[in-house]
């Protein structure tokens, strides 16, 4: 049976994960935690890693309690130790020297700041899926699962076993995880983040065009290809919670049961 075996929130937005042992969901949807905090310029614009390739090079490290940081430069060896909430405005005078321009950070308890609004829920992914990817571009499972940074991942499950999780357009589908239910809405429309090497953001020439040729190569049975007219530059799974979820917990060894297809 497939299990939980990795999970991973992303504290600030476009950084590095923080893996946990266990998690409990948010009203809104969201793991506790997930990108509660996020860059911002000038403009109100996410300062991340569509927009800046520059994100790729710093590594940052959590406090259990998520009240700190510590951040520094790949190729640098100081490193620097901020409060999340005494120290917010050193932090972004930090930031807006290392980018060279003005940033802010911003927090949201309440939902946080998600990539899909409709579908806030924690991302899934097998890890066996994320091993084909990193075998096919000669990566090894840290930077698969950097590139593509979902918070869940399904072990003891074949390739792209994921993709049963979502149906047609306006249908979901129903699974559940130890005590929590959760629905696939649709499979991941991929950004310019994966192009790019997770540790110095070098662009992997041609990956889109790469990677849309191994999916096709690969593409399971059970997949719905209405989903996939687009593009098929898709991977990971979007979901959200069913209502009555706030505050049950993700345990790590959970098992990952698929229950019914319903109306979206």
């Amino acid at each position: 049976m497939p299990v939980l075996s990795r999970i991973a929130i992303f504290p600030i937005k476009s950084l590095d994960a923080l893996e946990c042992e266990e998690v409990s969901l948010l009203p809104t949807g969201p793991l506790t935690g997930d990108r509660r905090y996020a860059l911002f310029d000038e403009k109100g614009r996410y300062v991340n890693g569509k927009r800046q390739a520059a994100v790729h090079r710093l590594r940052v490290e959590y406090s259990r309690d998520l009240k700190s940081v510590r951040i520094r430069v790949v190729g640098h060896s100081e490193c620097r130790e901020f409060d999340l909430e005494r120290d917010a405005a050193l932090l972004e005078n930090w930031l807006s020297d290392y980018f060279g321009f003005r940033v802010f950070l911003r927090r949201d308890d309440k939902l946080g700041f998600p990539d899909d609004v409709e579908a806030p829920g924690p991302t899934v992914i097998t890890q066996a899926s994320l091993l084909s990817v990193a075998e096919h571009f000669g990566w090894d499972l840290p930077q698969s699962r950097g590139r593509f940074r979902a918070n869940l991942e399904i072990a003891d499950a074949e390739p792209f076993w994921e993709d049963n999780l979502y149906a047609g357009e306006q249908e979901v589908v129903r699974f559940r995880i130890g005590e929590v239910m959760l629905e696939g809405t649709n499979p991941c429309k991929r950004c310019v983040v994966p192009t790019r090497d997770v540790w110095t953001g070098e662009v992997t020439p041609h990956f889109v065009e790469r990677f849309i040729e191994w999916r096709r190569a690969h593409f399971p049975v059970w997949a719905e290809p209405s989903r996939f007219r687009d593009t098929m530059y898709r991977f990971m799974v979007n979901t959200r919670p069913v209502p009555g979820q706030t505050g049950k917990t993700l345990r790590l060894g959970d098992s990952v049961t698929i229950l019914e297809k319903r109306p979206r």
